[in-house]
């Protein structure tokens, strides 16, 4: 069980990235009151939780009710978390997180001062429950055998948005600390990680199609 929590965590860490949105989320609330940061955050995290264990619950159904086989959604999510790994190595990711951040901000100008409500969007969507942590969470949730695996799996997931909601509420301290040479590193070392892991997706899902033809 700490082994499957171990690579949940990780994998979501991947998916999620709290580095990543963390920057886009100081530069949406910036020069807002503490008090309308301190809510953007608690509702973006809740929302994002709302969507990801939504798919926890029900994705298998949704699965069957399109008649996709899981061997055939994993190997399409390993394919998804692979692209989203080369966008992380190669920074492509931050600068279109960076870009959509601007675009709003030059498409409304009250998003820069930060009084318009940003937790759903783009925050929690697609920022954090993006297809990405959908795709891993419907891919882990897949291939757990009992509900003690399900529920390690929520808690990997759940785990990591507890850190964005942290981060997110300490974004100033945060941010000042870290600095945008070090985030850039920890999302081209995440995104190696995630390129591994899926590969290990594509691999587990051809290998299935296989052994069931």
């Amino acid at each position: 069980m700490i082994e499957l929590f171990i690579t949940a965590f990780v994998t979501f860490f991947v998916a999620i990235d709290p580095p990543g949105v963390a920057p886009i989320f100081g530069a949406l609330t910036e020069g807002a009151p503490k008090s309308h940061r301190r809510a953007m955050a608690i509702k973006s995290v809740v929302i994002a939780t709302g969507v990801l264990l939504g798919f926890a619950l029900i994705g298998g159904w949704l699965l069957g009710a399109l008649h996709i086989s899981l061997d055939a959604f994993r190997a399409a999510g390993g394919v998804l978390l692979f692209l989203m790994a080369l966008d992380m190595i190669f920074e492509k990711r931050t600068e279109r997180r960076e870009e959509r951040a601007e675009k709003l901000a030059g498409e409304d100008e009250s998003i820069a001062g930060t009084h318009e409500d940003i937790s759903v969007f783009p925050m929690a969507i697609p920022m954090m429950a993006g297809p990405g942590a959908i795709a891993t969470m419907m891919l882990f949730m897949s291939e757990a055998e009992t509900l003690l695996h399900r529920a390690v799996i929520i808690g990997g997931a759940g785990a990591n948005l507890l850190i964005c909601l942290l981060v997110f509420l300490a974004i100033g301290p945060v941010m000042r600390f870290i600095g945008e040479s070090m985030a850039a590193m920890i999302t081209r070392i995440l995104g190696v990680i995630l390129a591994a892991l899926a590969a290990q997706f594509i691999f587990d899902g051809i290998k299935g199609a296989l052994l069931t033809v």
